[in-house]
């Protein structure tokens, strides 16, 4: 394991719905979600992704997807309007509009059953998103089954999920997050800068759950075969996650690269979004030359569904590929 720190409807699945009064398109256990913590009325559950990693099962699980015009103003923000436009039309995509979608996964080990961030939760309901718990109802998992909730980083496209109607969402859950985050969003120094609105959100959520909760360093480990590494600049803490089993590997690189066109091919345009907009290129290009070095996949948590591929290091950056049939053999 390499150590790593550095100090319409169509598209967007069924966001475009709405809410519709009819029951889901779901059976078995599923069902029982219905009255028990969730109203699940839309006809089509959300997207969903399993795939085999060495012992682990891998679900991912899409929820939702949010589209955004001006590209420019949240990516390459130090670079001129035009190159930003450029780049995307030069890889297919409109230069006007781009959309974001959001991946929490899920990792079976066959004793314990891992989800990696929470989604937008019921907040973002009305907009079509907050569907993890649709899609882990699709695929036979109900929030009682979730042994761990493992927090990437507390923005609240991370940590939305936690929490549904001031309860715990995964009430049997312990849970895992980087101590430098936990520190950084509950300090009080946070109260009256920019970033008072997402700390509420952190005590809201995270807070209450803190006595169920290790606090993990550099190399700390969730199970045996995951284990964190400090990878800061779009937060302070912010973490990803090596995966191993049975020698295969897969990097969790949550919000380390928010895009694959314009985080990836030019990892050193700056991001809105990104705390510390040097270190995060800094973060992106140490992590991705390991990526691309050790032709290990990846899943990032704003990539195009199913999220899962592969950089391959080009003269300026790195270009996405996504998985195929890699991990059926």
């Amino acid at each position: 394991m390499t150590s790593f720190t550095i100090g319409r409807r169509a598209l967007l699945g069924t966001a475009g719905l709405g809410i519709i009064a009819a029951p889901a398109i779901i059976s078995g256990r599923a069902e029982a979600q219905e009255t028990k913590n969730l109203a699940i009325n839309r006809v089509i559950p959300p997207d969903i992704h399993k795939f085999k990693l060495g012992g682990f099962q891998v679900l991912v699980v899409k929820d939702g997807a949010r589209p955004s015009g001006n590209p420019g103003e949240t990516f390459g923000t130090n670079q001129p309007a035009d190159a930003v436009g450029k780049l995307l039309t030069d890889n297919f995509l409109p230069a006007t509009e781009f959309v974001n979608s959001f991946s929490p996964t899920l990792i079976d080990t066959g004793s314990d059953v891992i989800l990696f961030d929470t989604g937008l939760g019921k907040a973002g309901r009305a907009q079509g998103t907050g569907r993890l718990i649709e899609g882990l109802a699709a695929a036979g998992y109900m929030p009682e089954d979730i042994t761990a909730v493992v927090i990437t980083h507390m923005h609240g496209d991370h940590i939305g999920g936690i929490m549904e109607d001031g309860k715990p969402a995964f009430p049997k859950a312990r849970y895992f997050a980087g101590e430098a985050e936990y520190n950084f969003w509950t300090d009080a120094a946070r109260a009256g800068t920019p970033a008072e609105g997402n700390q509420k959100g952190v005590l809201a959520s995270v807070k209450p759950n803190a006595e169920k909760t290790t606090f993990l360093k550099e190399g700390g480990s969730v199970v045996s075969g995951i284990t964190a590494m400090l990878a800061p600049g779009h937060t302070p803490g912010h973490m990803v996650f090596n995966i191993e089993s049975q020698g295969k590997r897969l990097i969790l690189t949550a919000d380390a690269a928010n895009h694959y066109i314009l985080s990836l091919q030019r990892p050193e345009w700056e991001v809105r979004f990104d705390m510390d907009k040097a270190q995060a290129a800094a973060t992106r290009k140490k992590l991705f030359d390991m990526i691309a070095t050790d032709k290990v996949a990846f899943l990032g948590y704003h990539m195009p569904f199913p999220a899962v591929g592969y950089a391959e290091k080009q003269q300026t950056g790195y270009r996405f590929v996504p998985k195929s049939y890699q991990f059926d053999l």
